[in-house]
């Protein structure tokens, strides 16, 4: 499907000599095999399903390990009577999408499921755990920090409404309002259930957000009625169709001089251009649309959809910021 530009130190684990000079051929090679070897592995149900469930094995022993109690948090949140919190935001006759209903991040039932739902919290603080390693469990507030700081220093006049699509179970939405104390917010996402847990949470919290069931390529929400649209760790989890009419409902929803703030995985990171092929494997068996977001030209796409050639910086070494302004 994709090159990923990554892995070009594989010659060695593929035992392929590299004349002088080849470098990059070499590397675009082993991409590819690399590329079409996990591919094929993962078409195969019984070795994706082991994969999948190594992947999550990882994630929460490494939580544990650091001190996160991972199902002890899951048992809480489900002890919590969700059910009327779920009830107040679940829209019944939502369509969902058919790339949105397979298996996303190692649960079968994708993100339609109270397991997924109850587990978000632990497993953002485990995987972005190892984003700095000083950091340790900060790492997930010091990535949300590091975007927020990229959207104030480009984005210079503050955002009077937001909304954040694909809000999961509020966690960005919550950081978002703690920059923007002022903003009205509004979160979206397409599962009921991450929406009943950041319902929860704000209650928890003593937050406003106005929570809503929707898919991100058609909200429902009015036209020209926000000022910022932010995409957090979102566009990966998208085929690349999705991700175009993600962007052109952004385009709508935006007001004169607004913008659109995507903060996600970093192809061109050396994290993953040396990220070794067993973990590469479990990677792509959690994540059904990486090859389309490596491939996806997303300044291009992002032009094509009515912004202005936007700003993309690092944020971490696995991460990057994008601002576009409305063009």
């Amino acid at each position: 499907m994709t090159n990923y530009n990554r892995h070009a130190h594989l010659h060695q684990w593929l035992h392929m000599p590299e004349a002088p000079g080849s470098t990059t051929v070499t590397a675009n090679i082993t991409n590819r095999l690399l590329t079409h070897l996990v591919n094929a592995v993962l078409d195969m149900k019984p070795l994706a399903d082991f994969a999948k469930n190594q992947a999550r094995q990882m994630i929460i022993k490494r939580a544990e390990r650091m001190g996160v109690p991972w199902r002890q948090k899951a048992a809480d949140l489900l002890n919590s009577n969700l059910e009327p919190f779920y009830n107040k935001v679940n829209n019944p006759n939502l369509t969902y999408p058919p790339y949105y209903v397979t298996s996303f991040h190692a649960y079968k039932e994708g993100n339609l499921s109270w397991t997924a739902a109850t587990e978000v919290e632990a497993a953002a603080l485990s995987v972005h755990s190892t984003i700095w390693p000083e950091a340790g469990l900060q790492g997930d507030a010091k990535l949300r920090q590091s975007y927020h700081d990229l959207l104030r220093q480009h984005i210079k006049t503050p955002p009077r409404d937001i909304v954040d699509i694909g809000c999961s179970v509020g966690m960005s939405t919550f950081a978002l309002q703690d920059v923007y104390p002022e903003a009205n917010l509004t979160g979206v996402d397409l599962s009921p259930y991450f929406l009943a847990v950041a319902s929860y949470r704000s209650q928890q919290y003593q937050r406003q957000v106005n929570w809503l069931h929707a898919a991100g390529e058609n909200t429902g929400l009015p036209d020209a009625s926000f000022d910022l649209v932010s995409l957090f760790l979102i566009c990966h989890e998208l085929p690349q169709n999705a991700t175009h009419q993600i962007f052109r409902e952004a385009r709508r929803l935006l007001r004169p001089g607004g913008h659109l703030a995507i903060m996600d995985m970093n192809p061109a990171s050396e994290a993953y251009e040396k990220m070794p092929p067993y973990v590469f494997t479990l990677l792509k068996s959690t994540e059904p649309y990486l090859d389309e977001y490596f491939s996806l030209d997303i300044s291009q796409t992002l032009v094509d959809a009515g912004f202005q050639p936007p700003i993309i910086q690092f944020n971490s070494r696995r991460h990057r910021t994008i601002v576009a302004p409305m063009a």
